[in-house]
């Protein structure tokens, strides 16, 4: 009888400790989150300077380029979506070819 009571007394330690840490967790996410309250500004600034690179880009590139540049292969991505013109051209058809390369391999595929 005692060791079932010690056993439910470790179960009951083990999902308090848990619980406590998850709680402990997110309030420290929350925090940083409003500490971080440019971040989208962040965000829009580099997205401006992506997009300046693929405007930037004049020659056609090679799937191992863009694997290499990963942002920018996802800004000239985000522009050959936007833009049903150039969706044809090589740059647009290698930087999607890289982008499903470098996700296909950090899924472990």
């Amino acid at each position: 009888m005692k060791k079932n009571n010690l056993r439910v007394l470790v179960a009951t330690l083990a999902i308090v400790t848990v619980a406590a840490f998850n709680v402990t967790n997110a309030e420290n996410t929350q925090t940083e989150a409003d500490n971080n309250h440019n971040n989208s500004m962040k965000r829009w600034e580099s997205n401006t300077e992506e997009t300046k690179a693929v405007e930037g880009i004049k020659e056609e590139r090679s799937v191992a380029w863009f694997v290499a540049n990963s942002k920018v292969a996802r800004a000239q991505n985000k522009a050959c979506y936007n833009n049903p013109d150039i969706k044809s051209t090589p740059n647009c058809i290698n930087s999607l070819h890289a982008l499903e390369i470098v996700f296909a391999g950090a899924s472990g595929r």
